[in-house]
């Protein structure tokens, strides 16, 4: 599907103008997958915060928050899915 119109809340902004349309943390233009690269390779929050000065702690936990309810909600199905 191609995004033709922006969409934003308090957490991320997706917009085609922004990282051609990558999901950045609302109000920047870092991408939300640098977070994720950080975490997976051993980094912490804090180095992330300390190389990424313009993001707050509170976007991190924020993301987190919202990505833990959205795999709450699905978790069910993205189980049954990796079972099929």
């Amino acid at each position: 599907m191609l995004m033709d119109k922006k969409m934003t809340n308090s957490v991320i902004t997706i917009s085609p103008d922004i990282q051609s349309g990558s999901p950045v943390f609302a109000g920047t233009r870092v991408p939300v997958k640098s977070f994720f690269d950080y975490i997976s390779s051993g980094e912490t929050i804090d180095k992330y915060l300390e190389d990424y000065p313009y993001i707050r702690k509170e976007q991190v936990y924020s993301l987190l928050s919202l990505l833990g309810k959205i795999l709450l909600k699905n978790m069910e199905t993205i189980f049954h899915e990796d079972f099929d």
